[in-house]
């Protein structure tokens, strides 16, 4: 944290690496709730007088900090300090694309835990709907492909803060705002395409939980371009994207139209957690991105994302219960040998490369 001062920017992108290290692999929340405004007043000094990769290590150890003040007063305070200031360098056209990239990132993250007004909430969804949207998303095509990853930063954080969006706002989403998506399955970066249909399944989702049909002139067309990108072989697209993106929008396409959704289980600790929503997809992989490997580590110990979750308090086990939940390297052997042979006869299926991956 001393560091974060120094007159040397090497040292202060080395601090800033250490701190992101320690605040993502460990809950630090009492130890930082006495120093949470120093530090954010480090920040901001990176944020302002930073270039490129201080400002975007800078936005990642604010959401960071966010995440282990949670959604308290202390939390709200390092929002509603920073915010300004996050929504300038976004804006800021001039500014690197890796630390725009960042400030969207933690504008979306910190304004999902700690915003206390429905006021900030909106604000934060128009600034990122005029990035990854601009006045000429209308045309095909709109999305270059050296702005994707802020594009898809952005896109990222405004689908998160709809899954906290008062009802009486999400429908005034629905009668016109979601059909600035669609324009996205165009995009020349598959990883904008597939961030744009899981965003619109999102927005299929909220519309049936609010009562609110999205009928719509556009909605067949719509159909018709995912299922086009369900089944698309077009040989100009590298093989594994095309893979992934028929597998990803045949589960878009199966929810929108018979409202099925691929369940997910995520295993932590003696614990597990379901990912039975676009809802809660969503809302993983927003802190799984953040968190890195430390994702498990938070799911089983920070109060804040296991309220998040519904998982109730941290577990508190014994050594005892920690010895019999351990497995025995004769059982490991056994199951490693029976899952390679599983592995082997179902990849054997699939050998040909004309062969789809499901």
């Amino acid at each position: 944290m001393d560091n974060l001062l120094d007159k040397s920017a090497k040292t202060r992108q080395a601090a800033l690496q250490s701190l992101r290290l320690a605040f993502s692999s460990k809950i630090l929340s009492d130890f930082l709730m006495e120093r949470h405004l120093t530090l954010t007043d480090s920040l901001e000094k990176c944020l302002k007088k930073g270039k490129g990769e201080e400002q975007a290590l800078a936005g990642t150890v604010l959401t960071l900090l966010c995440l282990q003040m949670g959604s308290g007063p202390e939390g709200e305070e390092v929002f509603r300090s920073l915010k300004p200031l996050l929504i300038s360098i976004l804006m800021d056209s001039t500014a690197s694309s890796s630390a725009r990239q960042s400030c969207a990132t933690a504008l979306g993250m910190c304004c999902y835990i700690a915003a206390a007004e429905l006021e900030d909430l909106v604000s934060c969804l128009s600034c990122l709907e005029g990035i990854f949207s601009p006045p000429s998303a209308g045309e095909e095509g709109s999305a270059p492909t050296q702005h994707s990853p802020l594009h898809c930063s952005a896109l990222q954080s405004w689908s998160l803060l709809l899954t906290i969006c008062p009802p009486s706002h999400i429908k005034s989403i629905l009668d016109n705002r979601w059909l600035k998506l669609p324009p996205l399955l165009s995009s020349s970066s598959v990883a904008l395409r597939i961030l744009a249909g899981e965003t619109i399944a999102l927005v299929f989702e909220l519309a049936q939980d609010v009562e609110e049909d999205l009928c719509h002139q556009d909605t067949e067309f719509l159909r018709a371009q995912l299922k086009v990108l369900a089944t698309e072989s077009s040989k100009y697209r590298a093989k594994m994207d095309r893979r992934k993106q028929r597998s990803i929008f045949r589960d878009i396409l199966r929810f929108i139209e018979n409202g099925e959704y691929q369940e997910e289980t995520i295993r932590f600790g003696l614990e597990c957690m379901y990912l039975d929503s676009w809802t809660r997809q969503r809302t993983y992989q927003a802190f799984k991105e953040v968190l890195g490997s430390g994702i498990r580590h938070h799911l089983q110990n920070n109060e804040l994302l296991r309220e998040i979750f519904g998982l109730g308090p941290p577990l508190v086990l014994d050594a005892a219960t920690l010895k019999a939940s351990k497995v025995s390297r004769f059982e490991k052997h056994l199951y490693n040998s029976a899952a390679f042979k599983a592995r082997t006869k179902a990849r054997s299926r699939v050998r040909d490369k004309r062969a789809d991956v499901l």
